[in-house]
């Protein structure tokens, strides 16, 4: 039986966390196997920079944070899912990502 994995990515958890609600909303009102939203392990991306342009004065650093949130939907085979999915509205800033499986 063939599935459907989808993969949200954002920087934003609440959006992220909206839409993987939507989707499988979908999926279940059209009766699918549905497994998710699955989080997955969160990405931070660290940066540290010197505040002193010039480099006088005291040593004070900033830190600079950037965290990047994924989740997973595995949706069973179910072609009026699976279109009505595609049509869904995806917000600025969400990245989706669909592939087929065996």
């Amino acid at each position: 039986m063939q599935k459907a994995r989808v993969k949200l990515t954002s920087t934003n958890c609440e959006k992220i966390e909206g839409l993987s609600k939507e989707i499988v909303g979908i999926a279940r009102k059209f009766h699918a196997e549905v497994a998710g939203p699955i989080p997955l392990p969160t990405r931070k991306l660290r940066i540290t920079t010197r505040k002193s342009p010039c480099g006088d004065g005291s040593s004070t650093w900033e830190r600079w944070e950037m965290r990047v949130h994924k989740r997973m939907i595995d949706i069973g085979q179910n072609e009026r899912a699976l279109r009505q999915i595609m049509r869904v509205h995806v917000p600025e800033g969400v990245n989706i990502e669909v592939e087929l499986l065996r």
